[in-house]
């Protein structure tokens, strides 16, 4: 008798998970960024996270220095950071500018200056999503929660009620200011990350990781 009515109450909930994730922050190709006419929408496999890019034929090996700008954190009308507090914005740039230098520095020689084969990389912080508060949490305990979050994980998808950071890249020639590559991205952490799930930031911020470290492999 138990399991008869726990059943519609799992598929019921799914189903407003399910929907709850449909109704989240989906990037844009943000009017206020430079490269915003440039970008195409993104047809290939990683278009979930990478909805719109732009992408010169150059060979990006032959760099071996980058220039970072300064972060910027968006204003533009079409923002997705909801009532996220301006604090909070300001935390979240901090965060992708340590961690966005320290993955470059890995492959690049970080330079003060525009000079040959050195790019020029410009970050945008163009959004986020706080985790819900308690609920997030609650959401790994909870058992169509951690049915959803697992479905979730193997399609690569977006817990629930999980936190998010949106964003735009631009890499120039420093030289030239030949735009090279543009796109912009949602990332969020694995689903059954629980770590992740704590402290409204955490999930954008490990986000940023995840970003910094596809950025790192795109430039290769």
């Amino acid at each position: 008798m138990f399991t008869n009515k726990l059943v519609p109450l799992l598929f019921a909930g799914t189903v407003v998970l399910a929907l709850t994730a449909c109704a989240g922050v989906q990037p844009v190709a943000y009017t206020g960024i430079s490269s915003s006419s440039q970008l195409k929408q993104n047809r290939d496999d990683d278009a979930g996270k990478v909805p719109y890019k732009y992408t010169a034929p150059v060979v990006l090996a032959r760099y071996t220095q980058i220039v970072l700008d300064p972060v910027v954190v968006y204003q533009g009308h079409d923002n997705q950071f909801g009532d996220m507090k301006a604090a909070d914005r300001t935390a979240l740039a901090d965060y992708m500018a340590k961690t966005f230098s320290d993955r470059l520095a890995k492959r690049f020689d970080i330079a003060k200056q525009a000079g040959p084969n050195t790019l020029r990389v410009k970050l945008t912080l163009t959004g986020a999503e706080s985790t819900t508060l308690l609920v997030g949490q609650v959401m790994h305990f909870d058992l169509a929660g951690n049915l959803y979050n697992g479905v979730q994980s193997i399609r690569g998808g977006q817990g629930a009620f999980s936190g998010s950071v949106s964003y735009a890249v631009e890499v120039y020639d420093s030289a030239s200011g030949q735009l090279l590559k543009a796109y912009v991205s949602k990332q969020y952490p694995n689903a059954m990350n629980l770590p992740a799930a704590f402290g409204s930031l955490s999930a954008a911020k490990t986000g940023l990781d995840k970003g910094a470290d596809a950025l790192v492999a795109q430039l290769h």
